[in-house]
């Protein structure tokens, strides 16, 4: 079983930086903490482990998140099937997590942060207006087992919503529940299986005070910064985390040398 003390302190000290950088940009954008914490964490550890210590700190920002929200949840009634079928697909994507080798989920987790930052994919809004349930059941399980696997949903569930044209004011929101409800399953399953104790969310419990304390920090920046200039930082970021999780996938396979 995991604990954050058995890693040297300069490793921890990076994920407390980690947390307050994470919990900063989903403070300003609206979303994107394990996003970020993930695979940053996951350049260090392999993937389960990124995934077990984040667990707390995207429940707190998830939580701090809605609770400060502007946007009414009113507006997310609709959806409420979609939020459903997430928690379906986190606990089996929890549950694959649980009893399988984590190494392959580093390449999944570059995969979906590629798809996130080069994603075309359009679905037909009427073809999805027409087929409410059956989209939402499609997009709501595969984002669930994408968060239980690799602690990723936003990749798939931003599809859903940019074909919908779903404005920010209920985007949110909408996305902040689904990421909630995944993440409350997400440590339910993985404590049944022996992987997540009260020590773990006990040592994890100032990461999570962190990540909130700048989140708060974010919302109050947002109106003074240029939205654009975040997500031109954090897309350049993420594409360089993809590429150092896919190198180090591949040298882990002994497909190339390993520096």
């Amino acid at each position: 079983m995991i604990s954050l003390f058995q890693f040297d302190v300069p490793i921890i000290v990076a994920i407390i930086a980690v947390m307050l950088f994470a919990g900063l940009i989903h403070g300003t954008l609206g979303l994107g903490f394990p996003m970020v914490a993930t695979p940053m964490l996951a350049t260090m550890m392999d993937v389960r482990s990124a995934i077990l210590i984040t667990l707390l700190p995207t429940v707190a920002i998830n939580i701090a998140s809605i609770a400060n929200s502007k946007s009414s949840l009113a507006s997310t009634k609709p959806f409420l099937p979609l939020v459903l079928f997430a928690l379906l697909g986190s606990i089996l994507g929890a549950s694959i997590l649980a009893i399988t080798d984590p190494a392959p989920f580093r390449i999944v987790l570059a995969g979906l942060i590629l798809l996130y930052l080069w994603n075309r994919i359009r679905i037909p809004k009427q073809w999805l207006l027409d087929n409410a349930m059956l989209a939402m059941a499609v997009f709501g399980i595969i984002a669930g087992i994408s968060a239980g696997t690799t602690n990723v949903m936003v990749a798939i569930l931003i599809i859903y919503f940019i074909s919908l044209e779903t404005p920010r004011s209920t985007l949110v929101p909408a996305l902040n529940s689904c990421f909630l409800v995944g993440k409350i399953s997400q440590i339910i399953v993985l404590a049944i299986a022996g992987l997540v104790s009260i020590s773990l969310l006990l040592e994890t419990a100032p990461l999570a005070v962190a990540a909130v304390i700048a989140l708060l920090l974010g919302q109050r920046l947002q109106p003074r910064i240029q939205i654009s200039t975040y997500q031109a930082i954090l897309r350049k970021l993420l594409l360089l985390l993809a590429i150092i999780l896919i190198y180090q996938f591949l040298s882990e396979a002994g497909l190339i040398p390993y520096a």
